[in-house]
């Protein structure tokens, strides 16, 4: 029974951040949302609401950590599956571009709030940028052997890059997506190529 009990608590739970997310627009961000109409979407009285989140708040913070979560992840099945062959860049690029067109609500939400009045927000989505670099730092320093300080540099520009690029594509069609995602395809290789030009000035000369 406590079972059947917990199944239905997380069933509502993610049916109220799937509302929160339905209701997120353009024309509206996050700070507009009513916990009455997304009750309402969900299908619950308001007052309900207060068993699966203190306030409209934590409701948000958990959609910017479920919506990096979910990037990393994709982000590293790209990795995973081009392992033995394959351009690195041109895959995590073109992964990253979908997600925006699948996901723009999360990533809508990630732009808005980074400069927003919530500290709180602001902060969780100052971590998970963070996470974001620190994962691809991580690559460079496993895989492709660069010192930290310069992959930090490196993974630094490229996320700025290609959060730029997601950000343009938000309101893009079809068209201008696949033109943004080919020129932040290059601009990242002129980087990754720019810093492996520094590694190699960097080596003492025998």
């Amino acid at each position: 029974m406590a079972g059947i009990r917990a199944q239905q608590k997380e069933k509502t739970r993610r049916a109220l951040i799937q509302a929160a997310m339905n209701q997120l627009s353009a024309e509206h961000g996050y700070a507009s949302l009513s916990l009455r109409e997304v009750a309402r979407e969900a299908g619950i009285a308001p007052t309900s609401f207060y068993r699966h989140f203190q306030n409209m708040e934590e409701l948000g913070l958990t959609l910017v950590d479920e919506g990096g979560l979910a990037l990393r992840q994709l982000l590293r099945q790209s990795r995973q599956q081009i392992a033995n062959g394959g351009s690195i860049i041109r895959s995590s690029v073109r992964t990253f571009m979908q997600f925006v067109g699948n996901n723009k609500a999360i990533f809508r939400l990630l732009l808005q709030e980074k400069s927003g009045n919530s500290r709180d927000f602001r902060m969780a989505v100052v971590r998970e940028i963070e996470h974001f670099t620190a994962e691809l730092v991580d690559y460079l320093l496993d895989e492709q052997d660069y010192q930290r300080e310069l992959a930090e540099l490196q993974a630094d520009a490229i996320v700025r890059i290609v959060f730029g690029a997601g950000a343009d594509a938000l309101d893009a069609d079809a068209q201008e997506c696949e033109r943004l995602t080919e020129q932040t395809i290059q601009q990242v290789r002129i980087v990754a190529r720019g810093a492996e030009a520094t590694r190699l000035a960097a080596r003492p000369r025998e």
